[in-house]
């Protein structure tokens, strides 16, 4: 894969399409809070020793579904944060650009991007899903209404894993806050725990705000 200089998020977000119709202002997923919001749901957040990590299996949380017509999540997602993307008739993406907020990279081809879930699967079911229905986890997995899903590179995923913030945290140290701001809130929004080392974690990440 070669990388390609970075353009700024701002550009992308000008011309990211999703659908036939603008991106967000920011070609970044929706509804994340402002720093004060975030740390209010970061104090109103169970803390808790994350548990059941034995029994999780990837296939609890069905995904990608279908959205709409031929396009599933994974699709929605590309165009969703993509500069000019051009799909074919079974929704895949053919080209585009799409920079990768974690490590400011700059992709061509969508081989070479991964759709992040913000909280990772396991790390939710650490967190709670394990109690839940496999329908209301098929909805966390899929969820475009919360800022889960984000399209970055795809070794920069691979490296974060089911890792929590107080494990990983991603390559851009200017990109820290906005992502606790979205991780606490996608806890908060599904009504997950957070471990006493990840609540820290979280606090210090939105300490650059």
């Amino acid at each position: 894969m070669k990388r390609v200089t970075a353009f700024a998020l701002s550009t992308v977000a000008a011309l990211g399409l999703i659908a036939g119709l603008a991106s967000p202002a920011n070609a970044t997923p929706p509804n994340i809070p402002s720093a004060s919001t975030a740390a209010s749901e970061l104090a109103a957040l169970t803390v808790a020793a994350e548990s059941h990590e034995s029994t999780y299996d990837r296939d609890l949380f069905p995904h990608w579904i279908t959205i709409s017509g031929s396009c599933n999540t994974r699709e929605t997602v590309l165009k969703r944060d993509g500069t000019n993307v051009v799909t074919n008739s079974s929704c895949a993406a053919t080209s585009g650009r799409w920079a990768s907020p974690y490590d400011g990279a700059t992709w061509t081809a969508a081989s070479d991007v991964d759709i992040d879930h913000m909280v990772a699967l396991a790390e939710a079911w650490r967190s709670g899903a394990w109690a839940w229905t496999t329908s209301r986890r098929q909805s966390f997995a899929n969820d475009l209404t919360n800022a889960q899903l984000w399209a970055v590179t795809d070794n920069v995923n691979q490296a974060k894993g089911d890792k929590d913030p107080a494990e990983w945290k991603p390559p851009l140290t200017s990109f820290y806050c906005t992502y606790a701001r979205a991780f606490i809130d996608v806890k908060y929004e599904w009504g997950l725990s957070v471990d006493s080392a990840e609540k820290s974690a979280l606090s210090s990440m939105l300490g650059r705000c």
